[in-house]
């Protein structure tokens, strides 16, 4: 049974380390296989509030969702041989990319879900620095590294929401 808490840091610490050294490290490299994540679904995001139409698609196909669900299998199926010796551990880990997965793709349909239950994934994305609040499914990491940087309820964000109104009637009133 000490699979279950260990497999839950593993996969805290991994969905961390791979989010602040992989998608974001390698990603800003377009040649990158890993370019998907900054270069579409960051993009995307920013443009739209939070929110990422990409993950309305099917995930057949080629693109930032399809590539994310196929890591989570793939880095899921490296770990399997470890299935005899640590059942509780592997599939933890299993529930873990599942939920990731989940959580990820519901924040990104339903942003004022993800202000009020994610906020910490919320912050990366929203907050003035993307390159913090490396966490999605829980933020444990980011306080232990010293990375999470709170967005959601400061004055900083209902200022740069108050900015994200004006733009849009400001538009609307010239439209």
């Amino acid at each position: 049974m000490i699979g279950i808490p260990l497999g839950l840091l593993y996969a805290n610490a991994s969905e961390w380390f791979i989010h602040k050294h992989v998608l974001h490290g390698l990603g800003r490299n377009r040649k990158s296989f890993w370019s998907f994540h900054w270069h579409e679904h960051h993009r995307q995001v920013r443009q739209n509030e939070h929110h990422d139409p990409d993950y309305e698609r099917s995930l057949w196909g080629w693109h930032a969702q399809s590539k994310e669900a196929l890591t989570l299998t793939l880095a899921v199926a490296a770990h399997l041989p470890l299935a005899p010796i640590a059942p509780f551990f592997t599939g933890t880990l299993a529930l873990s990319a599942w939920n990731y997965y989940r959580v990820h793709k519901r924040s990104h349909l339903d942003p004022e879900w993800a202000r009020r239950r994610l906020p910490w994934h919320y912050d990366h994305h929203m907050g003035p620095d993307q390159n913090a609040n490396w966490c999605v499914s829980w933020p444990l990491f980011d306080h232990l590294m010293g990375t999470r940087q709170p967005y959601v309820g400061t004055e900083r964000e209902a200022r740069d929401r108050d900015r994200r109104r004006a733009r849009e009637e400001r538009v609307a009133a010239a439209a």
